[in-house]
């Protein structure tokens, strides 16, 4: 039924895009927006019978509007790029905490495979984003709750001491931080840290990351 929209809307010349019943309209201006939305919805209500949300039908900003998940920004000379609903970057850290969390005990190769898993079908829906900063600031997050994990993982001063040395850090450093009594979180972001477990290290691991993995899909 909603094709009779679509094809009215294509005789009109107005840009828009429709997923089922969600429609978004693009126009020059406010007032024009207010024009669609009214004469939308009489046809939507008088031709095809059906209820517009009058809560939900609104004019708004396209920087502003998301569907699906997907939002638009603007750039210099006036380009316009896509970017992630700041929500759906919410939901992906609430997943990637609850793939992260230190209560979870499974190892790490059983641990990284459902990482990879989940990266790679997030990733894999939102490619189209022209956000690789976004996805480099995450990624330094992320690698932080790895870290924290590996820290945790190793336990006694003896091993967090050998793991230590045996990753490149000096043996003062080594015995300073393995005994330590800051908090995990504190300690993944520490310097030593960092060096002993790099991208590189994780590379190794298998690890999949979000910009890596973004821009091996767009390039495919």
């Amino acid at each position: 039924m909603l094709d009779d929209l679509d094809r009215e809307l294509w005789e009109r010349g107005l840009r828009f895009v429709r997923y089922a019943d969600d429609v978004r309209v693009f126009v020059r201006s406010k007032r024009a927006a207010e024009r669609v939305l009214g004469s939308v919805a009489r046809v939507i209500e008088t031709r095809l019978h059906l209820v517009v949300n009058r809560e939900k039908s609104r004019v708004v900003p396209a920087s502003v509007m998301t569907m699906l998940g997907f939002g638009f920004y603007f750039v210099r000379g006036g380009g316009v790029r896509v970017r992630v609903d700041p929500r759906a970057i919410a939901r992906l850290k609430i997943r990637i905490k609850e793939l992260t969390s230190r209560r979870w005990s499974i190892a790490m190769d059983e641990r990284i495979t459902a990482i990879n898993r989940y990266i790679t079908g997030w990733m894999g829906y939102f490619r189209l984003a022209d956000t690789p900063r976004v996805f480099r600031e995450l990624d330094k997050w992320f690698h932080r709750r790895m870290r924290q994990i590996r820290w945790k993982e190793w336990k006694r001063w003896s091993a967090k001491y050998r793991n230590l040395k045996a990753l490149g850090i000096g043996d003062r450093q080594a015995r300073e931080w393995a005994a330590s009594s800051k908090g995990y979180w504190r300690i993944a972001g520490s310097a030593v840290l960092q060096r002993a477990l790099p991208t590189s290290y994780w590379d190794d691991q298998g690890l999949k990351l979000l910009k890596p993995t973004w821009q091996k899909l767009r390039s495919a």
